[in-house]
């Protein structure tokens, strides 16, 4: 992206600041636009699923790679006029004074933030190597490419003997290396009872050769072999920008929306995985419509507003021509 496309950066007012040209921003970008609003998207062009070969599951796309989705979004939203701009938001002021790293500052009416979030990996060799291509996470955008192949999971968080359970429909040769994880007695039974064996033992690395995983090997020098492994990573949403704006969160330390995506700050919308990380790509794309509907209703609320306001005002040259004095 380039601001070259954008036409607003002279301190004009957008009605839209976006932030993050993922599914949802470029969603509500696209929205935005044809309802008729300025727009532009900011972007550091850091796409959380950049590692993966394909999207999976978004009805007429799937299978497309995705940098692909995300370049035929740019076009789409580019040929509606929006602003596209490369570089990274700092901060974001009272006002909606948009602020990016590289001194441009964009003022909006409001603002939507679909900075998505990022994957933190256990500290295990060969697990960052191998992330996105045979070391994977979602059971739903994943499991059918390793269906029948014999699967591991990693112990190394909390949610990971849930994500054992969840993955066994994909695969009878399922193992799960507890790792540091302690499992309770329930634990260990359900996980049999599913068909999920348990290997013990701390993993000390992915065996891989020929840029393909072989197995896992245990500190004890044992090797189980693998052709895929799955890992619940820690998943940190990047809301430093809400979080500024004083935006409310839940118990789990997660953005709260209402089901459009307006938080608890006045004209600050978030869509995508900064506030959900459980949404696909399909999903964060939804959730940035809805947003955009919202928020072009907001607006719309307020210019009604602004226009009512002076017929109701006595003395007023509107409120004295409505009931039939003159205006002068």
């Amino acid at each position: 992206m380039s601001d070259a496309t954008n036409d607003a950066v002279d301190g004009s007012v957008y009605d839209v600041v976006v932030v993050g040209a993922g599914a949802a921003g470029l969603n509500a970008a696209l929205v935005l636009a044809r309802a008729r609003r300025r727009v532009a998207v900011v972007d550091a062009g850091e796409p959380r699923n950049a590692p993966a070969a394909h999207v999976r599951g978004f009805l007429s796309r799937d299978g497309m790679s995705p940098a692909a989705l995300l370049e035929v979004g740019r076009a789409e939203v580019g040929g509606y006029g929006v602003g596209l701009i490369d570089g990274r938001v700092d901060h974001i002021d009272p006002g909606f004074f948009v602020r990016l790293d590289r001194g441009l500052v964009l003022k909006a009416r409001r603002v939507l933030v679909a900075t998505g979030l990022r994957d933190e990996l256990p500290e295990i060799p060969g697990v960052r190597e191998r992330w996105g291509k045979d070391l994977l996470h979602c059971p739903y955008c994943h499991g059918y490419e390793v269906r029948d192949e014999p699967i591991g999971v990693l112990g190394t968080h909390p949610g990971a003997v849930h994500h054992a359970l969840l993955l066994r429909q994909w695969s009878d040769d399922e193992i799960f290396f507890p790792h540091t994880l302690d499992l309770t007695a329930d634990e260990r039974e359900r996980l049999t009872a599913r068909g999920v064996h348990i290997a013990d033992g701390v993993i000390k690395w992915l065996v891989v050769e020929d840029d393909r995983l072989r197995g896992v090997e245990l500190a004890e020098g044992r090797v189980v072999p693998r052709s895929a492994v799955f890992v619940f990573p820690r998943m940190v949403p990047r809301d430093a920008l809400l979080t500024g704006l004083g935006c409310e969160k839940d118990e789990n330390g997660w953005v709260t929306t209402d089901a459009s995506g307006r938080t608890s700050v006045f004209g600050v919308w978030a869509a995508g995985n900064v506030t959900d990380p459980r949404a696909q790509v399909i999903t964060a794309a939804g959730m940035g419509s809805a947003a955009a509907f919202a928020i072009n209703h907001d607006m719309v609320d307020e210019e009604v507003a602004r226009a009512v306001e002076p017929r109701r005002t006595p003395g007023t040259a509107s409120s004295s021509a409505r009931v039939g004095f003159p205006a002068g």
